[in-house]
């Protein structure tokens, strides 16, 4: 008994060790460029790094030995129609503001950081059971934050037009690409050889590291006060739905208790390190305001996780 005490609170302290150090690489990313060492026009390299290396080689490490329970494919489904659901809810609440504004609301509702924050969490305490429940979920939160936000915000905004430039600028997402061609061939039965890991285990671990970084590089705390309303509205309805998710999928569903913990677990990610990325697209300034508010989620999430897992596993 009071090894298995001893083994929760080692995962716990390791949990939150791993969660403040990514909050002191958004500090360092912030204060690197305050002092001038390095511009917020950098993170533009840094996020076409992330976005065409890292993160791709961090996608095909999570799947280096992903074997699929077709039983709970069920999870990619709950993962793609949450961030739908997200998503809608943003275009509601900017449905009348102009097309940057509600741009923003549909990339920054929606997206959950699960490889980079989530994934850490359950790894500590639900076992391999929880991780390849928690791959399959980010299956479909991927198709949202690897480039789905982007486009349906485009459509909605009239930026593109017709289906074969949704699916071009879609595809167009290298980290998309991977995401998909992986799952296929896991749903096969197939997987890449050793030696190729080998090579993206290296590139790919970089990734938690240049997300952060990038998030600090764009961070503005000053930012104009009649922008925090933004903030508010996104985190509101981020959490607010997370509760609701979780009440549903934990209570209300007929899944094995590690999978309900999982989906009441993820459903409180911080927002997507990739959010600021696409909303700089659309205006500098929002891209700050995104920066900003996925910070401050990874704050909220810290504390609301930690709280659950410490419950579920009393």
């Amino acid at each position: 008994m009071m090894n298995a005490l001893f083994r929760r609170g080692g995962a716990m302290l390791d949990v939150l060790l791993k969660a403040f150090s990514f909050f002191l690489i958004i500090v360092a990313g912030y204060l690197l460029k305050q002092y001038g060492m390095l511009q917020r026009s950098d993170s533009v390299a840094l996020s076409k790094i992330m976005m065409n290396l890292t993160l791709p080689a961090a996608v095909i490490n999570g799947f280096a030995s992903f074997e699929v329970d077709h039983s709970l494919l069920v999870l990619v489904l709950i993962g793609f129609v949450c961030n739908i659901l997200l998503m809608y809810g943003g275009y509601l609440i900017a449905r009348k503001r102009d097309n940057e504004t509600k741009a923003f609301y549909m990339i920054n509702s929606p997206g959950y950081n699960i490889g980079c924050f989530t994934l850490p969490y359950v790894q500590g305490f639900l076992g391999p059971v929880g991780i390849v429940a928690t791959c399959l979920f980010d299956a479909g939160n991927s198709v949202i934050c690897t480039g789905g936000s982007y486009v349906a915000a485009s459509n909605a905004t009239g930026k593109s037009s017709g289906l074969k430039n949704t699916f071009k600028r879609l595809f167009s997402s290298v980290p998309f690409d991977v995401y998909m061609l992986l799952l296929a061939a896991a749903l096969c039965g197939y997987h890449l050889p050793s030696q190729v890991t080998i090579l993206t285990s290296i590139v790919g671990n970089a990734n938690p590291f240049i997300a952060m970084l990038i998030i600090g590089m764009m961070l503005e705390i000053n930012i104009d006060r009649s922008q925090l309303k933004h903030v508010y509205k996104v985190l509101a309805l981020r959490y607010g739905a997370g509760a609701l998710f979780a009440v549903l999928f934990y209570f209300y569903t007929p899944l094995p208790l590690e999978i309900r913990q999982v989906l009441a677990v993820a459903v409180f990610a911080p927002g997507s390190a990739l959010s600021p990325m696409f909303t700089s697209r659309w205006s500098v300034p929002l891209g700050s305001v995104s920066s900003f508010t996925g910070s401050l989620s990874i704050f909220i999430s810290i504390i609301i996780i930690t709280t659950l897992l410490t419950l579920m596993q009393a």
